[in-house]
């Protein structure tokens, strides 16, 4: 029976949905192929009709996974959301950065560019949010508070003590503010033209 071009469009995102959920979950080498399209309600013979190799399905599920939590122009409530408690206890529905970071080394070129690729879309969305004087001011605050705020959720995650898991998303939220989005520039760091 053939697929409608729309059902194929269907199944190709029901198998990237799955993936990036499973990946984040369990890790890349700990998810089977075979896993992905059982989960996605499709046999194992159908992958090929889709990606051409299970990197090739990881780079695409990270790029799909992180294209739809990007940051809003509320910046403030977006931290809020991604240094939450709910969002560490669901490694799965969250952020594909904080949970697949610490496996990228190993893996292929494709999914490292699909990762660095992302990264600084992810990092000119958050320049373009966040305050600052000029862009480089905002590119800086932006890479180090993107940078703080996936190292705080990878610790967080990584501990079986829950006041300091807790602190660790407080603190760093607390450490984002006082740097960058509670307290105006000062003149030296303003730019001539400001």
């Amino acid at each position: 029976m053939k697929v409608s071009r729309e059902q194929m469009v269907q199944n190709r995102t029901r198998i990237l949905t799955e993936a990036g959920r499973l990946f984040r979950e369990k890790g890349f080498d700990a998810v089977s192929v075979a896993e992905v399209m059982k989960a996605a309600g499709m046999t194992h013979g159908g992958f090929y009709g889709h990606f051409r190799s299970k990197d090739d399905l990881i780079a695409q599920a990270i790029g799909s996974a992180v294209g739809s939590q990007s940051a809003t122009d509320d910046i403030s409530a977006w931290i809020d959301t991604y240094l939450s408690k709910l969002h560490r206890d669901h490694p799965d529905q969250g952020c594909p950065m904080a949970a697949l970071a610490g496996f990228m080394r190993q893996q292929a070129p494709e999914v490292r560019a699909s990762m660095a690729q992302i990264l600084a879309v992810q990092i000119g969305t958050l320049s373009d949010i966040v305050p600052g004087a000029d862009s480089a001011e905002r590119r800086r605050a932006a890479i180090g508070s993107w940078s703080a705020m996936v190292g705080a959720l990878i610790l967080a995650r990584s501990i079986d003590d829950p006041a300091l898991s807790d602190e660790l998303l407080s603190e760093t939220r607390a450490w984002i503010d006082e740097k960058q989005y509670s307290r105006p520039a000062s003149p030296a760091q303003r730019s001539p033209a400001a």
